[in-house]
């Protein structure tokens, strides 16, 4: 089977973490990726779960402004505590 060669662009830490992780697998990112590419083209679907970070859904950011406003109105009660120390 002939070999074709793709080009993409990703974050240079992505790649850097996403190199590590695959050397710790005893995987090339080429073979990752293949790895991928069968799996998706045989399912006919992202093997994986796609979702949204759930800190960003509209009740929470609607939760966090409401929090933000009673602290910028003195609404808020803010308290001291005590870190705790890892």
């Amino acid at each position: 089977m002939a070999q074709a060669m793709v080009h993409f662009r990703m974050d240079e830490e992505l790649k850097r973490n996403m190199e590590e992780t695959c050397k710790e697998l005893g995987l090339s990112m080429t073979a990752a990726f293949t790895i991928f590419a069968a799996k998706m083209t045989k399912e006919k679907r992202i093997p994986f779960d796609v979702t949204p970070d759930p800190f960003y859904s509209e009740s929470n950011m609607a939760y966090l402004e409401k929090v933000i406003d009673d602290i910028e109105s003195g609404k808020a009660v803010l308290a001291e505590h005590e870190l705790i120390e890892d």
